[in-house]
């Protein structure tokens, strides 16, 4: 606050300023002593909310997680050889074990069409059939496009929705020219690419082609005597395996049919040696046992970290060395920190009243320590899971399991509207709401402005009084120090 007077009093030569600035400080410093202490009280402990109520919406997430049971339904799978082939299930699949054999895999078409000894060639106009199983595409070969170069740009433009496309390759002899190669994205038996034409002028038939019947699966060679021929690159195939000795087609390399909830993806055929020995690999399915380790110990975790964040909150530490002052955390003594706390070793010690072989946390290989925190013994959760995992999922799942039990208590604190928000938006008013500590310091300052002003006024007119009777006083002096017959002191 600017203190404004007149400096030292001219009629009494006091130093009002200092006067006044001494006497507004006295009257200011307990009421901001209190406003300042009051402020950074409220300021920690809305940030120690904050952070608590974090803390606990991390643990509610975990929590939700653990609440799931779509987790206890989750099914395993494993392949002996994920080179050869993976494996995945879903809640559907039933648990097992297969022997598996991958012969070969789905393939699609790719062939040259007819080699011409000239790229930029006319070879004819009109439409361009080209097809693959139940796709097919009709190509328009007009003036301006009737060359390979044109014919691949108009297949490509057109191919796009049916998986049809077109490249040239050039044959650096001098006998193999410039060949149309076609691919298809169907793979499967039945998806083999054939092209007709329907010419206008020219003859669009040289690049007609039908693939050759085959029992085999082996690319044609190049005939020397005929090298401009067209040829098949690769046939459209299907995947064949066999499943515990049943033999199994499937026009794509990912076959979800063949085991209820199992989707198989062929990676590679196995060798004519492991085929040959009769070899098989195995593919396991199983309750998802890993996953639910993993939430298990996520939730140990979580439920560490909250009792770490909750300790550093409700703490008090020396300062100074040992006999330093202590100073306490943002939360120490807390009711809502108790309360929950409180809640939640209830939980925690409640033993379940489902039945079963899990009663409590401790059957399950997760116990608590002497800090507070809880600790997972691995072979006991290890064989808690491989000797009861059906029943585990009524133990922890559902509004009677223990994770929605302490959802439960954790809601209340958490929830939008809920205790820690309301606590929060209260603190939030005593720093800025009405009567809080911004309005308090507002009205502190507009009532020593007013005591600033009131104490300059009766200063300067105590000044302005000692000005005139010391200046009647030295009146009066003179006067008397005048008269005939006077003798004055000093003289003598």
């Amino acid at each position: 606050m600017a203190i404004q007077g007149l400096g030292s009093g001219i009629g009494s030569g006091l130093d009002i300023n200092n006067i006044v600035k001494a006497l507004v400080n006295a009257e200011s410093a307990p009421k901001t002593a209190q406003l300042n202490r009051l402020e950074k009280a409220t300021t920690a402990k809305f940030s120690g909310l904050s952070q608590f109520k974090n803390a606990l919406s991390e643990f509610q997430t975990v929590l939700k997680d653990l609440n799931n049971p779509a987790l206890f339904e989750k099914r395993s799978a494993s392949s002996g050889k994920a080179d050869v082939f993976t494996v995945k299930a879903d809640a559907g699949a039933v648990a097992g074990n297969y022997s598996v054999q991958v012969f070969n895999l789905a393939q699609t078409s790719k062939v040259a069409l007819r080699g011409v000894e000239n790229p930029s060639a006319q070879i004819g106009t009109g439409t361009l059939t080209v097809s693959a199983g139940d796709q097919s595409i009709d190509v328009d070969v007009t003036a301006e496009n009737n060359n390979l170069t044109g014919i691949r740009d108009a297949i490509n433009a057109s191919g796009k929705s049916a998986g049809i496309s077109a490249t040239i390759v050039n044959d650096p002899g001098a006998e193999g020219g410039a060949r149309l190669v076609l691919s298809s994205s169907s793979s499967g038996t039945g998806n083999d690419i054939s092209v007709s034409s329907a010419s206008t002028s020219g003859d669009l038939s040289v690049l007609n082609f039908t693939a050759p019947q085959t029992s085999d699966f082996v690319a044609q060679p190049i005939d020397p005597d005929k090298p401009l021929e067209p040829r098949v690159i690769s046939y459209a195939r299907d995947a064949n395996v066999a499943i515990d000795g049943i033999p199994i087609s499937s026009a794509s390399n990912e076959i979800s049919e063949a085991i209820e909830g199992v989707t198989i993806t062929l990676q590679k055929a196995q060798t004519a040696d492991e085929l040959e020995g009769a070899s098989t690999i195995n593919l396991n399915v199983g309750e998802d046992k890993a996953g639910v380790t993993s939430a298990v110990k996520k939730f140990v975790d979580a439920y560490n970290k909250l009792i770490g964040t909750i300790d550093s909150l409700t703490s008090v530490t020396s300062v100074g060395g040992e006999n330093g002052e202590p100073l306490a955390a943002a939360l120490v003594g807390d009711s809502s920190v108790r309360s929950f706390m409180a809640s939640m070793r209830s939980e925690l010690g409640s033993a379940s009243s489902s039945g079963g072989p899990f009663r409590i946390l401790a059957d399950l290989g997760v116990t608590t320590q002497r800090d507070g925190t809880l600790a997972v013994d691995d072979a006991r959760l290890s064989n808690a899971l491989n000797d009861n995992f059906d029943q585990l999922g009524g133990f922890l799942t559902g509004a009677d399991g223990l994770m929605g039990r302490l959802e439960g208590k954790v809601k209340p604190y958490a929830e939008t509207g809920g205790i820690l928000e309301s606590r929060t938006s209260a603190l939030q008013n005593t720093l800025n709401g009405p009567g809080g500590v911004d309005e308090q310091r507002e009205q502190l300052n507009r009532r020593l402005e007013q005591l600033e002003a009131r104490l300059f006024s009766q200063f300067n007119a105590m000044d302005s009084l000692v000005g005139q009777l010391t200046s009647t006083s030295n009146f009066l002096t003179s006067a008397l120090d005048s008269l005939p017959g006077s003798v004055r002191q000093d003289k003598n």
